[in-house]
């Protein structure tokens, strides 16, 4: 019986093999052309959710900073980075679906560009001392936002094939990693200004991501426009035969980055209290210590998997096992910030497996004209997982800080148990 569900489920990974499209022979060269003319797509692409993730962690380390320059409390405060979240969140699909009717280039530069104007209109915001003005903003730069990385995870799989892909792919996931890491300690540079100069340094990363966008990516042509309800039709039979591990998968990226801007909240917020009365760059930097950690993680996982379907299993289960281990750890160890850190660290590095693998499988699970809309929605749970992180956590923290802990090491167990069942990828995944 056993043996027959596995088989099923392998005919069913498989049967990607056949859907995905064959690429032209000018395709196949490119795949196979220089590294060098490899390295700068690599570096264009990676700029992408790099900007986007300066959009969000940028602002964690000025938040406390924020809530007394405008008097709002630790919620609202929370909710610059959820509403930007939960507006890139629920605009998503339907940006993914213009993505594949329309290509990919055409929605990420203008979204680039209304990102770094709202970034403008959001540090005006903050002189005129209007958290309406500053909320609205935050809501245009995530519907821009949406426009920005979960296009460019589908034009990664346009674009490559194989290895090359799964390498891109986990690049990708490092760059976000990446700007995870910096952000914070770019906030608190910028802080040392003003607090809300982030605001004003978007338009900056924008327009340098932009450009690399328009000039050293050379995008596949595109002509597979399809009627709405064709469309429609086509992504629920691909639900339909492969919905269970699917719909796993974006759970388990969904919860990765919950835990992660949660912990993120909650650290930015605990070092500027008593004991630590940590703030400044010191903060910013002691919040890309756990980043660090799943920044090499990501490349390094994008590096090895390489399509093997054995390996993402295995490197999937460990990194949920390492999450749910150095959390629930934290519920005895939460006073202590030495081995605190070192548990988050250990989490961020259970995320830097987990993603990675998920990309791969889920970018390649279906054919191109159809891949904007799959990865759009894995992405729009992702933005949700970031939008409910802070204030969940905001909440938590209120009741009790072991409540915060046993909470997220409970659903990291519940997800192990899910991916453990429910993906088992073929050896080679399309």
């Amino acid at each position: 019986m056993e043996k027959t569900k596995s088989r099923k489920l392998n005919i069913s990974f498989q049967s990607d093999l056949e859907l995905r499209e064959v690429k032209t022979s000018t395709q196949k060269t490119k795949s196979k052309g220089s590294s060098k003319g490899h390295l700068w797509e690599f570096i264009a692409i990676a700029t992408i959710p790099m900007v986007l993730v300066f959009g969000n962690s940028m602002l964690v380390p000025v938040l406390p900073e924020m809530q007394k320059a405008l008097g709002i409390t630790k919620f609202q405060s929370s909710l610059i980075i959820s509403i930007f979240s939960l507006a890139a969140g629920v605009c998503i699909p339907v940006i993914g679906y213009l993505s594949d009717q329309l290509g990919r280039k055409i929605i990420i530069i203008p979204a680039l560009i209304i990102y770094g104007g709202a970034g403008v209109l959001a540090g005006m915001g903050a002189i005129w001392d209007s958290y309406t003005i500053i909320i609205i903003a935050r809501a245009i730069q995530g519907i821009a936002a949406a426009g920005t990385a979960p296009i460019a995870m589908a034009l990664v799989g346009d674009m490559y094939d194989g290895g090359t892909e799964s390498k891109a792919l986990g690049l990708t996931e490092a760059s976000n990693g990446t700007g995870k890491v910096l952000s914070p300690i770019i906030g608190s540079l910028l802080a040392l200004i003003v607090w809300y100069a982030s605001f004003f340094a978007f338009p900056v990363f924008c327009a340098l991501s932009l450009l690399a966008v328009m000039f050293l990516i050379k995008e596949p042509k595109h002509d597979h426009k399809q009627k709405l309800k064709d469309y429609l039709h086509k992504i629920g039979i691909i639900f339909k035969e492969k919905g269970r591990w699917l719909i796993t998968s974006f759970f388990a990226g969904s919860l990765g980055l919950f835990i992660l801007f949660g912990v993120l909240f909650y650290l930015s917020n605990i070092l500027e209290k008593e004991p630590y009365s940590i703030d400044g760059v010191i903060k910013g930097l002691i919040l890309s210590i756990p980043l660090l950690g799943m920044v090499i993680t990501s490349y390094t996982t994008g590096s090895l998997i390489k399509k093997n379907g054995r390996l993402i299993r295995l490197l999937m289960n460990i990194g949920l096992v390492a999450m749910t281990v150095s959390l629930a750890a934290t519920i005895f160890f939460f006073k202590n910030i030495y081995v605190f850190i070192g548990l988050l660290t250990l989490s961020s590095i259970g995320t830097g497996l987990l993603l990675p693998c998920l990309n791969t499988m889920i970018t390649g699970s279906v054919k191109k004209s159809e891949r904007g809309m799959i990865t759009s929605l894995y992405n729009s749970l992702r933005f949700l997982g970031v939008a409910f992180g802070p204030p969940l956590f905001g909440w938590m923290m209120d009741q009790s800080d072991r409540l915060v802990f046993i909470s997220v090491s409970s659903l990291s167990l519940l997800t192990l148990g899910l991916v453990f069942f429910l993906i088992k990828p073929p050896q080679k995944v399309s």
